[in-house]
């Protein structure tokens, strides 16, 4: 090494030294011109020019001089796999990116992204990306997942995987990508699905065994009776017996009434009522202490529609039919949750029916998940209309495929639109309402929103407005509810 060269890296090292004592003061707010002496003929002898320079000069410096090294070793990813159904189009990736992040949790984020899938869009992976246990995540989103897990896991070779999963290539498939293909096979041959089951479950830990099983649940019918019940009486974990019993319940296996279900059948009688069209209805009997309150609740909680109906001489038809909503709202709460873990789809449609006419909507919220998106969409949109309820509450009933018909016109939006208009409104007012507002709206109907809410003064770039305005511009290529 010549000496020149020596003297240059000496003086590159004492100027990185420097450099220290320069950002310290910066930080402290004091001038540092007075620190890098070793440029004192380039800085010159004005203050404040001799701190512009400075500034650029050392800006220079470090990013020639500084690299960041990686934490640990890099490793080449394997690519990004495509999904299934087109990215948004790259002009509204902005707006989406601005619906996300301000999203104030994950669950806000999961229903923009859900709102996507039903509309037929996907994400961009540099927007959002879900993590391999996201079990939220709409299944559109299975190969990403296990992507995610796959690179997680430092794997080198990734499986293969072919269009049909059956038992021979069932450990071929990543974890979300087996669920996605077992709820196709099981929704186009329902036996099919269950014999894979019956083959590979087993070999499962808790949890995966746990959420295989909930697909059942797709198309459930009296075939799959023995493989549940051998699994409520053998399976080694407590709450694959319990979904197991649940499922069990609601194709009419329930376990034979005893003398807790007799018990919780004094809490209730059975009267008539009418003179010319006699029909049943069930008087509730109030709870005298706290602890007759517990009683009662945890009878409810330990028995199926099918026992609860037998004691009282009814079919799970007549109880529900009989049943006098919103007289008492934890029986009521009860019954619901009755329905939902252990009655059929009809009982449970039965149910969310009846409950909508007497003015209960919200607890339709707890039945919506085994809903149709169609019966889904319609109950939201009779609570709006009839019961008055709001855009948030209506949307969590609807979930992501509502598409509704001018939402504005219905009581919560006549109401919306008097308090965006008040002369002590606010930006920040009722940012969940119309959030929401977007998510069920048809695009045709956000358009018209958006027009009526400009209208009344709101601003064309108000972030409100970003849900109405990300499904006005959207084209609707996903299926209909």
């Amino acid at each position: 090494m010549t000496e020149a060269i020596r003297a240059e890296a000496i003086t590159a090292e004492a100027i990185f030294e420097a450099m220290g004592a320069v950002v310290t003061r910066w930080t402290m707010g004091s001038a540092a011109a007075s620190a890098a002496s070793f440029w004192n003929a380039e800085l010159g002898d004005d203050p404040v020019e001799a701190e512009l320079r400075l500034l650029a000069l050392s800006g220079q410096f470090l990013g020639a001089t500084v690299t960041t090294e990686p934490s640990s070793a890099l490793r080449v990813l394997p690519d990004i796999p495509a999904l299934a159904l087109p990215t948004v189009p790259e002009t509204l990736r902005p707006l989406v990116r601005r619906i996300l992040a301000a999203s104030k949790d994950a669950a806000s984020r999961t229903e923009t992204v859900h709102f996507l899938a039903a509309r037929g869009w996907t994400t961009h992976p540099a927007d959002w990306m879900p993590d391999a246990n996201d079990d939220d995540a709409p299944d559109v989103y299975a190969a990403w997942r296990d992507w995610a897990a796959f690179t997680a896991a430092g794997a080198t070779t990734r499986r293969q995987t072919g269009d049909q999963l059956t038992a021979e290539n069932w450990e071929d498939f990543w974890p979300a990508a087996r669920k996605a293909a077992l709820i196709g096979l099981r929704r186009r041959d329902p036996s099919a699905a269950r014999v894979l089951l019956e083959a590979k479950l087993g070999g499962e830990n808790a949890d995966a065994r746990l959420r295989l099983l909930s697909l059942l649940s797709e198309r459930l019918s009296g075939d799959d009776a023995a493989f549940l019940e051998e699994l409520a009486a053998s399976d080694r974990a407590p709450k694959i017996k319990a979904l197991a019993t649940s499922m069990l319940a609601r194709l009419g296996h329930g376990p034979a009434a005893g003398e807790d279900v007799a018990e919780l059948a004094g809490f209730f009688s059975v009267k008539m009522k009418g003179l010319l069209r006699r029909s049943h209805v069930i008087h509730i009997e109030t709870p005298k202490t706290p602890a007759q309150w517990q009683r009662r609740k945890a009878l409810l909680d330990g028995t199926d529609l099918m026992s609860f109906s037998g004691t009282l001489g009814l079919s799970p038809q007549d109880l529900i039919a009989a049943w006098d909503w919103n007289v008492d709202p934890a029986a009521d709460a009860g019954l619901i949750k009755l329905i939902l873990e252990t009655g059929t789809d009809a009982q449970l449609e039965q149910a969310a029916g009846i409950v909508s006419q007497h003015d209960a909507t919200g607890l339709i919220v707890a039945l919506a998940p085994r809903l149709a998106p169609a019966e889904r969409a319609r109950f939201a949109a009779a609570g709006l209309r009839t019961h008055g309820i709001g855009f948030e509450m209506a949307q969590v009933i609807a979930g992501a495929a509502a598409r509704l018909d001018d939402p504005l016109s219905a009581p919560a939006g006549a109401k919306l639109l008097a308090e965006l208009q008040r002369d002590d409104a606010k930006p920040s007012d009722h940012v969940a309402e119309l959030h929401a507002l977007g998510l069920l709206a048809s695009r045709t109907a956000a358009q018209q929103t958006l027009q009526r809410l400009t209208g009344a003064g709101l601003l064309q770039g108000d972030p409100r407005l970003d849900t109405l305005r990300l499904n006005a511009a959207l084209d609707d290529d996903g299926e209909n509810p």
